[in-house]
């Protein structure tokens, strides 16, 4: 449901491509899915971190980014439905100079990356999942 009404949301933006961060793929697949069904031609991108990138293929390792790459592919993940699996080194999430959390760093990254790629007359749609304030005592904010 709750997918569902995200997607809703953004339809309006009359999106070209929407990109998240693969944790337990509930946002990609869930609002990814809802798009899909509204327009087909989106784009899909899965995001994951380069140096943990399981669904591109490659082994886990350690990351960063919370609540992201789990180490396997989750159940729910239907590769048939992704158009793109994009590993980001995880530097990328901290070059925006936005004050948000690791996943949406991530996300904001590679909504960036994909937009330059498809061009300017596209629409490219992601989550700001959270803010940088859980992030304030460790190291991502720090000189």
């Amino acid at each position: 449901m709750g997918y569902q009404a995200l997607g809703r949301e953004l339809l309006e933006a009359r999106p070209d491509a929407f990109c998240a961060a693969v944790g337990t793929a509930g946002v990609l697949m869930g609002v990814g899915g809802f798009l899909r069904q509204h327009y087909p031609q989106v784009y899909l991108c899965a995001l994951e971190p380069s140096s943990s990138a399981v669904l591109s293929g490659q082994p886990a390792g350690p990351h960063t980014i919370d609540g992201t790459a789990a180490g396997f592919i989750p159940p729910i993940y239907e590769a048939t439905l992704v158009d793109q699996v994009m590993a980001l080194n995880e530097q990328l999430a901290r070059q925006e100079g936005l004050f948000v959390g690791t996943s949406t760093g991530l996300n904001v990254a590679a909504a960036l990356h994909l937009a330059r790629k498809l061009g300017p007359d596209k629409t490219v749609v992601t989550l700001a999942c959270d803010s940088g304030l859980k992030y304030l005592s460790g190291e991502l904010f720090q000189g």
